[in-house]
């Protein structure tokens, strides 16, 4: 078991975009919106969240190469009544891509949206019926040679 040898690798721009949701309660959802979730505001505090795990993926994914970010922007929408929608763009000017900082950025700014909003989600027995995280994948990936 080893890292990927990128030595030889040129240093290029790199750009991936990730993007997922989350389903809720539309209680919840509402919540969200009126500012009435008592941790606080579960979306700035995702954006935050999903920053800095970007910055940390190669301490948390084990053969992940750490790579120097240049740019790291996480943007959260409420879809619809039930859904929350993130899209993590990372940049970097490095040997390899920045798939896995991406799809990482989204998958906390997802986790922790579902932390805060987790009181509010739960059923009689303990259990969350509605709360699904969804469809966590890359939709673009930019490789261009630096001028």
């Amino acid at each position: 078991m080893s890292m990927i040898d990128i030595t030889s690798k040129p240093e290029i721009y790199r750009e991936a975009v990730a993007q997922g949701s989350i389903k809720l309660r539309p209680e919840t959802v509402r919540r969200i919106r009126e500012g009435s979730i008592e941790k606080g505001d579960p979306l700035s505090v995702a954006k935050v969240a999903g920053i800095l795990a970007a910055k940390n993926t190669s301490s948390l994914i084990p053969l992940c190469h750490p790579l120097p970010l240049t740019n790291v922007e996480v943007d959260l929408e409420i879809a619809d009544e039930s859904t929350v929608k993130v899209e993590a763009t990372v940049k970097t000017r490095a040997q390899t891509g920045v798939e896995m900082e991406a799809l990482t950025a989204a998958s906390v700014a997802l986790l922790t949206i579902w932390d805060m909003t987790k009181k509010y989600e739960k059923d009689d027995q303990g259990q969350y019926p509605t709360t699904k995280i969804e469809s966590i994948r890359v939709v673009r990936k930019i490789k261009r040679n630096i001028a």
